[in-house]
C-alpha cells in the first residue's frame, strides 16, 4: 500500500501545491461520494504505473491502483479555480481530448463555455507552428466561403469532390480551433500520455496545463494536475464539466467587472459634466 503523506505537486515539486490546497473546511466543488461513484479512484494496472504519481495513490487492490480522492478533490478545486483565474483574465482556454470516450464529452463541454478544443487528432505544431495553423484555417473558411457561394458547384465534378474532401478533413482537425485567433492562454487536457505531444508543446511555450493525470503519468509536467481516472466516462465527464462550470464562473466575473468598470466611467464622466457645466454657470453670474 502506497499511502501519501503530504498533498501534492506544482510543476515539479510535491510540496509546493500543499500550500495552495484549499483549508479542509472549505466547501469544495465535487463531493468525495461524487468522485467514488464517477470511478475516479481507479488507476491503472500496478504494471504501468509511472512511480511519481506515488503521493497520489492510495493504495494497490488485485492489481489496480487506487487513487487518493482527498487530494483528487483538493487538487481538483485548486485546478478549478486556475481555471476560472484565466477566464477572468480573458484568456482561452484548449480542452485536448482525442481518445474516443472523451471526445464528445470535451467537445460538448468546450462548447459550453464557449472555450476551443481539439478532439480529432493533434497536429504537431498546433501551438509550436501556430501561424501555419492559422493559414490553414483560412484555407478552410475559404473552401467553405467557395461553397456557399456556389462558386465548387461550377467546377468539374473531379475538382469539386476533391476541394469538398478537403474542406471536411480541415473541418474535422481544425474546426475546433477556427476562431482561436491567437495562442491559449491555457490547456485542459484529458490523458496526458495519448497527448504527450500537445503537453510538449504547450510546455516548450510556457503555457499552463491543467489535466487529468492518471496513475501511469508523470504528474511533474502539469501545472495543475488532477489525479484521475482519465478512462472511464464518468470519471472526464465529471472533472471536464467542473472545469467548464468554473470557466463560465471566471467569464461571468469579468463581464461583471467589465460592466462595473464602464458604469464607474460614464459616471465619473457624468460628474465632469456638471462641474463643467456648474463652472460655467458660475462664470456667466460673475460676467453678468
Amino acid at each position: 500500500m502506497n499511502t501519501p503523506e503530504t498533498p501534492v505537486v506544482e510543476t515539479t515539486t510535491p510540496s509546493a501545491v500543499a500550500a495552495e490546497a484549499p483549508a479542509p473546511e472549505t466547501r469544495h466543488r465535487v463531493t468525495i461520494e461524487e468522485l467514488l461513484k464517477a470511478g475516479v479512484h481507479f488507476g491503472h494496472l500496478t504494471s504501468r504505473w509511472n512511480p511519481k504519481m506515488r503521493p497520489f495513490i492510495f493504495m494497490e487492490r488485485n492489481g489496480i491502483h487506487i487513487i487518493d480522492l482527498v487530494q483528487t478533490q483538493q487538487l481538483l478545486d485548486r485546478a478549478a479555480e486556475a481555471a476560472a483565474r484565466f477566464a477572468r483574465q480573458g484568456k482561452k482556454i484548449l480542452f485536448v481530448g482525442t481518445k474516443k470516450q472523451a471526445r464528445d464529452i470535451v467537445r460538448a463541454q468546450a462548447e459550453a463555455c464557449g472555450q476551443p478544443y481539439v478532439v480529432e487528432r493533434w497536429l504537431g505544431g498546433t501551438l509550436t507552428n501556430f501561424q501555419t495553423i492559422r493559414q490553414s484555417i483560412r484555407r478552410m473558411e475559404e473552401l467553405a466561403r467557395m461553397e456557399e457561394e456556389g462558386i465548387l458547384s461550377q467546377l468539374k465534378k473531379k475538382e469539386r469532390l476533391m476541394k469538398q474532401r478537403e474542406r471536411e478533413k480541415l473541418e474535422r482537425t481544425l474546426g475546433g480551433i477556427a476562431q482561436m485567433a491567437r495562442l491559449p492562454g491555457a490547456l485542459f487536457i484529458v490523458d496526458v500520455v495519448r497527448e504527450h505531444i500537445a503537453v510538449s508543446e504547450a510546455r516548450k511555450l510556457g503555457i499552463p496545463i491543467i489535466a487529468l493525470v492518471d496513475t501511469n503519468a508523470d504528474p511533474e509536467l502539469i501545472d495543475y494536475p488532477i489525479p484521475a481516472n482519465d478512462d472511464a466516462v464518468r470519471s472526464i465527464e465529471l472533472i471536464t464539466s467542473v472545469i467548464a462550470n468554473a470557466i463560465i464562473e471566471g467569464a461571468k466575473q469579468r463581464e461583471q467587472e467589465e460592466a462595473a468598470r464602464k458604469a464607474e466611467k460614464e459616471k465619473r464622466a457624468q460628474e465632469a459634466e456638471a462641474t463643467k457645466e456648474t463652472r460655467a454657470k458660475r462664470r456667466s453670474k460673475k460676467e453678468s
